[in-house]
């Protein structure tokens, strides 16, 4: 309401309502941040209810209050602060200097602070009732607020309206519109000095505010209260009713004197009557609450300090003392007591025992929380203030007669009370004989001595009493022992302290016995044996040895019982505290007082802390952590002070060897858990180095007990493996390791400490060499722990300890006559360790080393060498020097933390070393699959499965139990191998070797039926044909091949001056192979020449690799000779189950002939035969052996022309049977044959070998020159056949181009010296020019002689390279497709990427195999690649790692199909061979009636013509035609005679594998199986992850012992599968079946 509202009206304001916002603080004081908050501000829907606006809007009472408007509102900045006043005024000093007001509580604090000064008095305008005063409306009432002194004068600025405000002279009320019941509930603050507060008053002024009469506040009454009364109380607190005066003039307000005779409220009007005035109808509210240190509104209190105004009310003050609040004692404490002794000297025989309990009283008001600041005061008073001389006599009396009353008393309550505030009353007994003392002279001081003695005698009476469970005296004693050491320390001041320990230990002994658990004395006896123990009374040697027998008797009892621990350490902590060594004479005693006493029961405690599990709550571990800190400190304290006397009384003490022995054991079982890492924090590095000092030396005194009590006949086997694991495991901890230490920290160590691992380690050669023939107890058990100590880097630890192996295996030969269990255990604990980070490479060095050691310690081989036995010796530490090698080169390898081929070869490498030099088969499983994971992580699918079937050809189809084992459940054996196969199966699916997928759904299938599980062989059996349809419809790629050197010293173990092959990635060519190997090898350099390094190289202290592309050799040629089959087919028997690669060099011999360069072109062959077929376990194998052949111009013109021929039947076949999208692969091969412009074709090769001068220099050739003679009119009879097919399908536009290469044909036929009716008959008639054009459709039962498949009269070696465009060069005929060609084809290539008609550079000695076309099978052009001359001088750099393409000569290299004598006799194809087949409705005799439909699945196919068949040729089988050895004999770790096979842990000693039988001109039987034919050639063993076929029985070979469960003698819960034993099902064949192909042949 504001005044100028109107017009023409003065512009007074008054204060209004306005509006109100509300925030929760609870919500914030969870957040440590400053954050702003936008508080929306609502007002009051009725003007009356203001008052209760903030209730409204905390409940959210909407309906009588909105919100002011969108567009309003406060922000506010809040944070939370933490910590006291003082703290916060330092830690935030620039919020202090914005003028923050600091807002304390309206009333005390709960904490109140001694010295804290207030004296504010709080007022609250609450409301009024006024009546309208003649007006027709109500009053718009205001009230002003007015302090005045006793002179009546307005107190200037005590008036204050909220915190932070400045303080005012007056304070104005909001006035409410037209109310004459207003309500405000207004607060303000009165600051009022204490010497202001006598004569002080307020003033309530109550005006009408109206707007109409020139805006003047005309006064319409008052009210006054005064601040205090009569009786001298302050305003009391609470509601105060008004009286309100009548007055109109504000003159008459001047003098206060005048109505302060005036009755201020309506209850002083009638003193006893609170009902109000009768004529008067209007009346004032007011609250007040007063927050004071010097002034009380507490009658009872005002009366007890003023006891000597009313003498007979002393007994009624004294007892309302009780019911005084505590606020207000406080307040008054010293005035209080004061008045309490002033009235024990008054009358102590009529008030003592009044006083008395009151004193006890206000002392045990000190112990409440809230008033714990007031000791210090009480304290102050009793030093400073307390003159009551006498009132220690009856502080005596009064305190032993309550005392003698405890053990009848019905209620314990007084009692306890009294006990409780022992402290301070034997402080003011102390104070008070001093002060007496000290005024008389010290008279009566036997009289003195004697009233305490008799007082503590009745406190041993009452302490000494026993009951049964708990009671109230038990509750008693306890109070007395929580303050009996703080008395203790009273006396001391007037008492001797010998005098004062005889009184605390006849008290404590006085104690009963420990009689039950959960009696709450036991933790009060400790308690106050903590303080006692703490106090200046043990500090004292005198009283110390007074107290200590006690003290451990107490600890003992505790100790034993595991009862109370927590105590028990913060009082043996106490106590070694003191005990440290001085120069006092008794600490030594002591010592060994306490180690008499508490050494076992403190070695027992230590082990049951640390062994028993540690509570889930967090406040629980946290103190049993706590607790064994305190006992293992204890402990080493204690050790720490003990001499070589000291330790031989300790150790004569016990009387029998069995309590020796235990005691012993005890104390090394809690050496090796204070030598955990996790026994103290990690920083804490000198607490380590102090505990590790103490430990050795123990050690070195204990050694001469465990020689003279336990050797000879009373050796002990536990204490002496318990010495030797100690001393192990204190070498091998953490903080000792020298090595990982900073320079300066070492020294430090070095300095203070020296190397306490050596110190030890010589200790235990002293001890090994006392054992004497009781050696041979410890060393099954103490191999692989010294092996351990050993590990460790310290040069001088390691020539002293390693040794010890040599009396290991001296003895272990002298009494089994061998030392395999040394050598088992060495091995098996070497892995693990070298895996844990121990061992380097100068420990294998050293290990194998024979150079005499330091001092009087000999190597180990020297030490072997002088035994019997030492070419066993020296074998065994060749092998162990091996395994080392191999395991840290797969340490370093998986550090890295790189899948790369390094680490897997390292896997590999280890993996091959356990299998056949040691037979660790546990171990070999292991590292199969750690292999296994890295070839997934890599990605190689194919590896991957080739690795898993490493395990699960160790497997057999039984249901023998099998325990859990790396991440396979417990399960049978038949279910983990049928998990592995399909594990294996998805693998090779990913790896895209469908065909293996089929042969291993064949064995699952087998097993399916033949316990008829329908449901997975149907599923098996979809699984399969889904692979066939991916064999024929997806189209893989054909890996590159690459032969790479790791020559130099450099070079791990496994890879140091060794040659491997190894299998590149998808579309990876010999540049991007290089990259990846220098990758992975940064510090290699590339050789630039393909030569072989000489050992300069080899013994280089570099890293030199040498990379190259090689060719694989196929094994499998019958399917790649096949005309028909897919090149989807072809392509994976072309890159799969590889041992042989070929890598060819050109060069000219004598004179090179500049027309005619073919006369002296000679070709060097390398061939390269490795461990183990690619692909398998590994990308890459080891060469094994290396070939060298020279080839003549006369052979290799021979093997051009062949291959060339092969070309083109292969191309023929895929034109006549219609798989080539465009004829033009087939044309410019016949263009490049036929018009060869460039090097003049087949007439070049006439030029040079038939020439006369020729066959008469070469006598010995005629057979080859024959031979050449023969390839060239069989390839002139494939031409024309080429031609007859390209005449068919040749586009229109394309007709020209025909005719002339039948043309072109025709003269070089001529030139040839060929008529055409010299080719036979065979040759004149083409199976081709038949009605439908395919063999397959053709029904004649006589065979066509003039098939290209044909048989020739003319026996020859087979050619086994197989024809791909894209893998081999063509001969010499032609280097360049013509002109012609090149336009008609839209192709420009040269003759070597069209034609392949030059020396195939797919061996280049440094280009990639396809090095310029995708790796698919497809008829695109390959680049020119070429292979680079040797140079005179080899250049090795980074810079320049390899020849690039265009930097490489040309050579002409020849892929030749086999080794001369490797060629085999083709068989001769008979007249009725359409017979070899079966026609696959007619069952055979073997097959039955259960097989009609099945086909015949013959391992090798009898060779025929195609046209013989009734039916069209099959698709050749995955199984069909594999070589010898098929895919298993192909794969890594196939031959035994390598390191990867595992053919002794397999089921079976010999690999089954299938036989080539030639065909008979009889109608052919099914071809036989023999059992023990050789896998791929007589060099190698058989496979050794193969699965054979199921009816040949296999030598049954066991898991591990570790890895099957033994068999139960119960009954299985569930049926087992019927299972069939091998030989009952060979004999009683159940069903015949066509045998399905081997796994091992994988």
């Amino acid at each position: 309401m504001v005044a100028g509202e109107k017009k023409n009206v003065s512009n007074t304001q008054y204060k209004r309502p306005y509006g109100c916002a509300v925030i929760s603080v609870a919500d914030l004081l969870t957040a440590d941040f400053k954050d702003d908050h936008l508080l929306k501000i609502y007002s009051c829907n009725t003007e009356s209810e203001w008052y209760q606006i903030h209730d409204n809007i905390i409940r959210k009472v909407s309906s009588r209050y909105s919100h002011i408007g969108s567009n309003t509102g406060l922000n506010v900045s809040l944070q939370l602060l933490h910590g006291d006043m003082e703290q916060i005024r330092k830690d935030y000093m620039r919020l202090f200097t914005r003028n923050v007001s600091i807002t304390k509580k309206l009333g005390f604090s709960d904490i109140i602070i001694p010295g804290e000064i207030r004296n504010d008095l709080y007022v609250t305008l609450e409301r009024g009732e006024f009546e309208k005063g003649g007006k027709s409306v109500a009053r718009n009432v205001e009230v002003t607020v007015y302090l005045l002194g006793g002179d009546g004068q307005v107190l200037k600025g005590l008036v204050c309206c909220g915190s932070g405000e400045p303080g005012m002279d007056e304070h104005r009320s909001f006035v409410l519109y037209h109310s004459n019941n207003p309500r405000w509930a207004e607060h303000i603050k009165l600051p009022v000095p204490l010497e202001m507060f006598h004569g002080t008053h307020l003033r309530f002024e109550l005006r009408h505010c109206s707007t109409k009469e020139k805006g003047e506040r005309k006064l319409f009454g008052f009210s006054f209260v005064p601040l205090m009364q009569d009786n001298g109380r302050p305003l009391p607190d609470g509601t105060h009713e008004l009286i309100v005066h009548k007055c109109e003039e504000t003159a008459d307000l001047q003098d206060p004197a005048q109505y302060l005779k005036l009755p201020f409220s309506k209850v002083s009007l009638q003193p006893g009557n609170n009902h109000t005035i009768k004529n008067s109808k209007e009346s004032f509210w007011i609250q007040s609450s007063l927050c004071s240190t010097k002034l009380t509104q507490n009658g009872d209190m005002l009366d007890l300090l003023k006891w000597r105004v009313h003498p007979d009310r002393i007994i009624d003050c004294l007892s309302k003392l009780k019911d005084i609040d505590g606020t207000e004692i406080v307040k008054f404490l010293q005035d209080t007591l004061d008045t309490l002794f002033a009235i024990l000297d008054e009358s102590p025989q009529r008030y003592g025992l009044k006083v008395f309990d009151c004193l006890v009283h206000v002392i045990n008001l000190l112990q409440d929380s809230k008033f714990q600041l007031f000791k210090p005061v009480m304290d102050n008073y009793i030093e400073n203030h307390f003159a009551g001389a006498l009132s220690y006599r009856d502080l005596i009396r009064v305190l032993k007669w309550y005392v003698d009353r405890i053990i009848d008393a019905e209620h314990q309550e007084q009692i306890q009370q009294v006990l409780k505030a022992s402290e301070y009353l034997f402080k003011h007994i102390v104070q008070s004989r001093r002060l007496y003392a000290a005024a008389t002279g010290g008279q009566n001081e036997e009289e003195f001595r004697c009233s305490v003695h008799e007082l503590f005698k009745s406190i041993h009476l009452f302490l000494s009493h026993e009951t049964k469970g708990i009671s109230p005296i038990t509750h008693t004693q306890a109070v007395f022992l929580r303050s009996f050491p703080t008395v203790c320390c009273e006396l001391l001041k007037i008492f001797s302290i010998r005098e004062v320990a005889n009184l605390a230990r006849d008290t404590l002994s006085s104690l009963p016995a420990l009689t039950h658990t959960d009696c709450p004395l036991q933790a009060v006896k400790l308690q106050c044996m903590a303080k006692t123990v703490e106090s200046p009374l043990y500090v004292n040697p005198e009283s110390r040895c007074v107290l200590l027998p006690v003290v451990l008797r107490l600890l003992h009892t505790h100790l034993q019982e595991q009862k109370e621990l927590v105590l028990c350490a913060n009082i043996l902590t106490g106590m070694l505290t003191l005990n440290t060594p001085t120069a006092e004479c008794g600490a030594p005693e002591e010592v060994n007082l306490v180690m008499e006493s508490l050494s076992g029961v403190l070695l027992r405690t230590i082990l049951e802390v640390t062994n028993r599990p540690q509570p889930a709550a967090t406040s629980l571990r946290l103190q049993y952590q706590d607790v064994t800190g305190e006992f293992v400190a204890c402990l080493l304290t204690l050790l720490r002070q003990l001499k070589d006397k000291e330790y031989q009384q300790l150790l004569s003490r016990f009387p029998t060897k069995d309590e020796l022995t235990s005691f012993l054991l005890q104390l090394f079982t809690v050496f090796r858990i204070l030598i955990r890492p996790d026994m103290f924090p990690k920083d804490w590095t000198v607490m380590r180095l102090v505990a590790n000092n103490v430990i050795i030396t123990t050690i070195l005194y204990l050694s001469d007990t465990l020689r003279n009590n336990f050797l000879n006949e009373k050796f002990d086997f536990k204490v002496w493996e318990s010495y030797f694991y100690l001393c192990i495991i204190f070498i091998n901890q953490p903080c000792l390791q020298l090595e990982m230490f900073p320079p300066s920290k070492r020294k430090k160590v070095l300095e203070k400490y020296g190397d306490m691992r050596v110190m030890i380690g010589c200790e235990i050669f002293s001890m090994w060499q006392h054992l004497g023939d009781y050696k041979l107890n410890l060393i099954p058990t103490l191999i692989g722990p010294f092996m351990e100590v050993t590990l460790v880097p310290q040069m001088d630890l390691r020539n002293v300890l390693i040794p010890i192996f040599h009396d290991m295996m001296d003895c272990e030969q002298r009494r089994s006559g061998n030392f395999k269990q040394v050598e088992a255990k060495l091995i098996d604990k070497l892995d693990s360790l070298l895996s844990e980070g121990k061992g380097d490479e100068t420990y294998r060095e050293l290990f194998n080393n024979i150079i005499p050691l330091f001092g009087p310690y000999p190597s180990l081989l020297k030490k072997i060498e002088r035994e019997t036995w030492r070419e066993s010796g020296v074998s065994h530490i060749a092998t162990v020097t091996r395994l080392m090698e191999r395991l840290l080169d797969y340490r370093d390898c998986m550090k890295i933390g790189e899948v790369d081929g390094k680490t897997m070869g390292c896997t590999v490498n280890l993996l091959n070393f356990y299998k056949t030099e040691l037979n660790k088969e546990e171990m070999y499983i292991r590292y199969i699959h750690k292999l296994y994971e890295l070839h997934l992580k890599a990605q190689n699918y194919t590896e991957a499965s080739y690795t898993l079937l490493l395990y699960d050809e160790l497997l057999e189809w039984t249901e023998r139990p099998l325990r859990e084992f790396l991440t396979y459940p417990m399960q049978s054996e038949w279910h983990r191998k049928e998990c592995l196969h399909l594990t294996i199966i998805h693998n090779f699916d990913r790896g895209k070797c469908w065909e293996n997928c089929i042969i291993l759904c064949r064995e699952l299938a087998n097993q399916y039926e033949t316990y008829y599980d329908y449901r997975n062989l149907s599923k098996m059996r979809m699984m399969e044909a889904s692979f066939y349809d991916k064999i024929i419809n997806q189209q893989r790629l054909e890996p590159e091949f690459f032969r790479v050197g790791f020559y130099g010293k450099k070079f791990p173990f496994f890879l140091r001056n060794k040659e491997f092959v190894c299998r590149g990635n998808d579309y990876e060519r010999l540049e991007a192979f290089q990259q990846r190997m220098l990758s992975e090898f940064p510090h290699a350099i590339a050789m630039q020449h393909a030569n072989l390094p000489d050992q300069t190289i080899h013994q280089a202290d570099a890293q030199y690799l040498q990379i190259y592309a090689v060719s694989p050799v196929p094994e499998n040629q019958d399917v790649l000779q096949r005309d028909g089959v897919p090149n989807n087919i072809k392509s994976f028997y072309k890159v799969n189950h590889i041992w042989r690669f070929r890598y060819d060099r050109p060069f000219h011999k004598g004179t090179k002939d500049k027309e005619n360069e073919f006369k002296s072109l000679w070709v060097e062959r390398t061939t390269l035969t490795l461990a183990q077929s690619l692909p398998g376990i590994s990308r890459w194998f080891e060469v094994e052996k290396r070939e060298l052949v020279e080839m003549s111009p006369l052979e290799n013109a021979s093997e051009v022309i062949e291959n060339k021929t092969l070309q083109l039947r292969t191309l023929i076949a895929q034109c006549q049977m219609r798989q080539m999208l465009n004829i033009n692969p087939l044309t410019m091969c016949l263009n490049g044959v036929i018009d060869a412009a460039v090097n003049g074709g087949l007439a070049r090769y006439q030029e040079a070998f038939f020439a006369k001068d020729y066959i008469a220099n070469h006598p010995e050739d005629g057979e080859k020159i024959t031979r050449l003679r023969e390839l060239m009119f069989e390839q002139a009879h494939i031409l024309e056949f080429g031609l007859a097919v390209h005449e068919k399908f040749v586009p229109q536009d394309m007709k020209p181009l025909h005719k002339k290469l039948v043309d072109q044909f025709h003269v070089m036929r001529s030139s040839l010296g060929i008529q055409p009716q010299e080719f036979p008959a065979y040759v004149r008639v083409s199976p081709l020019h038949l009605a439908n054009g395919s063999p397959r459709t053709c029904r004649t039962p006589v065979p066509n002689t003039i098939s290209p498949e044909g048989g020739r009269i003319v026996a020859r070696r087979s050619p086994l390279s197989y024809p791909a465009v894209n893998r081999y060069s063509s001969s010499s005929l032609s280097s360049q497709a013509s002109n012609e060609v090149s336009n008609i084809t839209g192709q420009s290539e040269s003759s070597d990427e069209v034609f392949n008609m030059q020396p195939s550079p797919s061996t280049s000695s440094l280009s990639s195999n396809h090095s310029g076309s995708h790796n698919v099978n497809s008829s695109a052009p390959s680049s020119n690649r070429a292979s680079p001359l040797p140079s005179d001088k080899h250049k090795h750099s980074r810079d320049n790692t390899c020849l690039s393409p265009r930097d490489r000569l040309c050579s002409g290299m020849f892929p030749s199909p086999l080794d001369p004598t490797q060629r085999m006799i083709p068989f001769q194809i008979p007249v009725d061979t359409a017979l070899a087949r079966c026609e696959p409705n007619l069952p055979t005799p073997e097959m039955g009636s259960l097989c009609k439909n099945v086909r015949s699945l013959s391992p090798m196919p009898t060779a025929r013509s195609p046209q013989k068949s009734m039916v069209p040729p099959l698709t050749p089988s995955p199984t069909d035609g594999l070589p010898m050895g098929s895919l298993a004999s192909h794969s890594p770790a196939r031959s035994g005679s390598y390191s990867s096979g595992i053919s002794s842990l397999s089921r079976c000693s010999v690999s089954e594998t299938c036989g080539i039988d030639l065909p008979q001109p009889d109608p052919p039987l099914p071809p036989t199986v023999p059992t023990d034919a050789p896998i791929r050639r007589g060099s190698k063993t058989p496979p050794p992850y193969s699965v054979y076929e199921r009816n040949n029985p296999r030598r049954a070979t066991p898991l591990p012992h570790s890895l099957s469960v033994p068999p139960s003698t119960d009954n299985p819960s569930l049926t087992a599968k019927p299972q069939l034993n091998r030989t009952q099902r060979i004999n009683s064949e159940p069903r015949h079946r066509p045998t399905p192909r081997k796994v091992s042949q994988l």
